[in-house]
């Protein structure tokens, strides 16, 4: 059968689609909101803490957005926003797990419960979500698509970072899983991994760090959201139809840099 391919000026248009964002409050979050708004999309801004955050980048789009709260790692919670999606907008297509969690601790310091509460919020959440998405999909015929963003230290762990960087790469290999047992769904999974992305303050408060990520990265600078958002762009529209279990590195090619 012949494929009808999507015409080049139409791929990235998301007029009709429905997009839920988790931590759609922070700075990535709001980065990637924004870009799929621009894009045509409705937009679920999913906070956990930051009301106004999220009641703010909602009230900026209009009437294609809506804040909603939510602990993910609460199944209740999970089915609770997916209600209110349905709702507002009738249908999701598409499911970006972004909320995430990042102390910072020495490994011998980690105690049982730090543990626990980061895998929650970036293990656990992604799963329910997505495990509910997927129970959607079903049921509306099939079609759609998750980006779950991880992290280049599910690649290469740094200090203090233990049980961050564990699950992230838990993530990693949840998208791919998760894209082997949905691809009979029609729904594509995939991931990306961000590198260091500004946020307000950053150079202040950690003035050495930035300093050596712009003279590692080739292209000199830290991420800014909106590049994160314009990858997520990329993966959840026609673009990417053919694209599944993959994980796009977006680090400013850091991860080129010898590590000897």
């Amino acid at each position: 059968m012949q494929n009808i391919l999507p015409p080049v000026a139409g791929l990235f248009d998301l007029t009709g689609r429905t997009v839920i964002v988790t931590g759609a409050s922070g700075g990535i979050g709001h980065g990637i909101a924004g870009r799929l708004a621009e894009a045509g999309a409705n937009v679920v801004c999913h906070y956990h803490g930051n009301r106004d955050a999220a009641e703010a980048l909602a009230a900026g789009i209009g009437e294609r957005a809506l804040a909603a709260a939510g602990d993910l790692s609460v199944e209740a919670d999970v089915a609770a926003l997916m209600a209110g999606a349905l709702d507002g907008f009738g249908a999701v297509h598409a499911v970006v797990n972004n909320a995430g969690h990042q102390p910072v601790a020495p490994l011998r310091e980690i105690a049982p419960t730090d543990w626990a509460q980061m895998m929650a919020v970036n293990t656990t959440a992604p799963f329910l979500l997505t495990r509910a998405f997927a129970a959607h999909v079903d049921a509306r015929g099939g079609g759609g698509a998750v980006v779950n963003i991880a992290s280049i230290e599910g690649h290469q762990p740094a200090p203090g970072h233990a049980h961050y960087a564990a699950s992230k790469a838990a993530l990693l290999m949840f998208t791919k899983a998760a894209a082997l047992e949905l691809g009979g769904l029609g729904i594509r999974v995939n991931s990306i991994s961000p590198g260091l992305i500004h946020r307000d303050g950053i150079e202040e408060g950690w003035p050495e760090g930035v300093d050596r990520w712009k003279a590692a990265a080739p292209l000199g600078r830290l991420g800014q959201p909106q590049d994160i958002g314009d990858a997520v762009l990329f993966l959840v529209s026609d673009a990417a139809r053919w694209v599944s279990g993959a994980d796009l590195v977006v680090d400013g090619g850091v991860g080129t840099r010898p590590t000897w």
